[in-house]
C-alpha cells in the first residue's frame, strides 16, 4: 500500500474543488462533485487502493455533500445492465464446468492443420469466437491450458531454434490479444460495452437505435478487421517458417478423442448458450433493408420492459433447474460453482453509474459542455482520431473499465456542445477502451500471458504499437462510415 497515492486523491479532489469554486461559474454542488470525481480518478488511475473499494466513494461523499442523496446513490449499484453482467457470467461457468469450451477449440484446431501460422489461426479464431459471450479474462484462462500444452510440444521438439521460440511467442501473444479483439464484438463480451449501452440508455433514453443486434453489426466489422491485421502481423513479426514443429493433425485428434462422446451436461449446456444467444438478437425490432421485423420482445404487454439483462438472468436460472446425468441429485449448476463471481467488478459498475449520476445531477455536466466549446471546431475525422488515441494511452496504464467509466460523462457533455450523434463519440471511446495491447498491466489476458514467462515485454510492446494504432485508425474509420 502507498501513502503518498492514497493521499495524492484528497490532495487533488481538494485542489479541484477550490480552484473551481474560486476561478470559475462552476457552483457550489458542482465543485463539490468535481472533487469527487478528482479522487475517484486519482485513485483508479493509480490503483491506490482496491478499484472496488474506490468505486464505494459516492454511497460515502455524494450523500455528505449534498450531490445525490443515499437511496439515489444507492440505485446505481443495481442497475438492469449489472444483471446482464451476473447472467452473462453465470451462462460462461456452466460453459467451463462441463469444458464445452475445450471441446469447442480442439475441434477447431482439428480442422486447421499442424503449420505453425494455421494454429495461431485456430487458437485465435477460437479465442476471439468464444470471449464474444465470455469475459476475455475467463476465456484467457479457459484456453490457457491448452495453449501451453501446444507449446510444451513445440519447447520439447525446437532444439533451440529461435524460430520455433518466435512461434511460442505469437501462440501467447494472439491468445491474448484476440480475446480482447473478440469482447469488442458484442455487448456482453467485455464490461466496458456494457457500461457505454447503460450510459447510452441512461443519457439517450428516447434516441433509440442501440440494442444487441445494433451493436453486432456495428462492432463486428470492426473486431473482424483488427483480427485479421493482427494475425497477418503476428505472422511477420513472429512466424518466419513453416517449418516442422513436431505436431501433426493427430496431436489435436487424440486429445479431442481423450475428451470422449460430447455429454448430456455439454449438450445441456450448449443448447442454453444459444438459445440465450438468439433472444438477443431477436428480443428488439430489427430492421433489414428497409424491411421492418418485430422482436419477440413485442408479445408481451409492455416490451420495453424486458431488457437483455432480463434474458440472461432467465436463461441462466435454467442452469439451476436442469437435473444433471453425472451429478444425479444435483443441477447442471449448483450455488457453489458460481462464487467466484466478480463482485468486484459488479462495484466498478455501480461506482461508474454513480459518478454519471453524480455529474448529471450536480450540473458538473452542463458546466463540463458549455466550457469545452473548442472540441466543435475540430474536425471531426481528426477529433474522433485524437479521442480514440487518449482512451487507449489511458487504457494502457489503468484498467480499461476505469478509463471508460471517465469518460463517457466528459463525451456526454461534448455531444451536447458538438451537436452530433451522441454514438459518434460514445462507440468509437467505448471500442478504444479494449485496446491496450502493449504493456503487460494494460489488460488481465495481457498480464495472464507474460506470467507464463516464455516472452518479454519488448515482444509484446514490439507488436502491441502496430495493433495500437491499427485500432485506433480501423474504430474512427470505420464509425465514421457505419454510424
Amino acid at each position: 500500500m502507498s501513502y503518498k497515492k492514497i493521499l495524492a486523491g484528497p490532495a487533488v479532489a481538494i485542489s479541484l474543488y477550490f480552484f473551481l469554486g474560486n476561478f470559475t461559474d462552476a457552483g457550489e454542488i458542482a465543485s463539490r462533485m468535481a472533487g469527487v470525481a478528482a479522487l475517484m480518478a486519482v485513485w483508479w488511475l493509480t490503483e491506490a487502493v482496491p478499484m472496488a473499494v474506490t468505486a464505494l466513494v459516492p454511497v460515502v461523499f455524494f450523500p455528505l455533500l449534498g450531490i445525490l442523496d443515499s437511496k439515489q446513490t444507492s440505485m446505481q449499484y443495481m442497475d438492469p445492465i449489472i444483471f446482464l453482467f451476473i447472467g452473462g457470467f453465470i451462462i460462461a461457468y456452466g460453459i467451463e464446468k462441463w469444458m464445452l469450451h475445450e471441446r469447442i477449440a480442439l475441434n477447431i484446431l482439428m480442422r486447421v492443420g499442424s503449420r505453425p501460422s494455421n494454429i495461431l489461426l485456430g487458437v485465435m479464431i477460437t479465442t476471439f469466437l468464444i470471449s464474444m459471450w465470455i469475459s476475455n479474462t475467463a476465456t484467457v484462462m479457459m484456453l490457457y491450458a491448452s495453449v501451453m500444452a501446444i507449446i510444451s510440444r513445440i519447447e520439447n521438439n525446437s532444439n533451440g531454434n529461435p524460430q520455433l521460440h518466435g512461434i511460442t511467442v505469437s501462440l501467447l501473444l494472439g491468445l491474448a490479444y484476440a480475446a480482447s479483439i473478440g469482447g469488442m464484438a458484442t455487448l456482453v463480451g467485455t464490461p466496458t460495452n456494457m457500461i457505454f449501452y447503460r450510459a447510452y440508455n441512461e443519457q439517450y433514453p428516447h434516441e433509440g437505435g442501440v440494442n444487441f443486434l445494433s451493436w453486432f453489426l456495428t462492432a463486428l466489422p470492426i473486431s473482424l478487421i483488427l483480427l485479421v491485421f493482427t494475425f497477418l502481423l503476428l505472422k511477420y513479426l513472429y512466424i518466419k517458417s513453416n517449418a516442422s514443429i513436431g505436431l501433426d493433425k493427430s496431436f489435436f485428434r487424440n486429445s479431442y478423442a481423450s475428451l470422449g462422446k460430447t455429454s448430456y451436461e455439454e449438450k445441456a449446456v450448449g443448447v442454453i448458450f444459444f438459445l440465450t444467444a438468439l433472444l438477443w438478437f431477436t428480443r428488439a425490432d430489427i430492421e433489414i433493408a428497409g424491411m421492418k421485423f418485430r422482436g419477440w420482445s413485442s408479445l408481451f404487454g409492455a416490451p420495453d420492459y424486458i431488457s437483455d439483462g432480463v434474458v440472461a438472468v432467465a436463461m441462466s436460472v435454467l442452469l439451476f433447474f436442469i437435473p444433471s446425468k453425472q451429478n444425479r441429485g444435483q443441477s447442471l449448476l449448483v450455488w457453489k460453482d458460481i462464487s467466484r463471481l466478480p463482485f468486484d467488478i459488479i462495484l466498478l459498475f455501480g461506482g461508474g453509474f454513480a459518478l454519471a449520476k453524480g455529474m448529471e445531477t450536480s450540473g458538473l455536466s452542463s458546466w463540463l459542455a458549455s466550457n469545452l466549446g473548442f472540441a466543435s471546431g475540430l474536425n471531426l475525422t481528426v477529433f474522433i482520431l485524437l479521442m480514440c488515441a487518449l482512451v487507449t494511452l489511458i487504457s494502457e496504464f489503468a484498467s480499461n473499465v476505469a478509463c471508460i467509466q471517465l469518460m463517457l460523462p466528459i463525451l456526454v457533455s461534448l455531444q451536447k456542445e458538438m451537436e452530433i450523434s451522441p454514438l459518434l463519440l460514445m462507440i468509437p471511446a467505448t471500442l478504444a477502451a479494449s485496446l491496450g495491447f502493449m504493456l503487460p498491466v494494460a489488460t488481465a489476458p495481457n498480464t495472464i500471458v507474460f506470467g507464463s514467462r516464455m516472452l518479454q515485454a519488448k515482444d509484446m510492446m514490439r507488436a502491441g504499437f502496430w495493433v495500437d494504432l491499427a485500432g485506433i485508425a480501423v474504430i474512427a474509420l470505420m464509425s465514421l462510415i457505419e454510424l
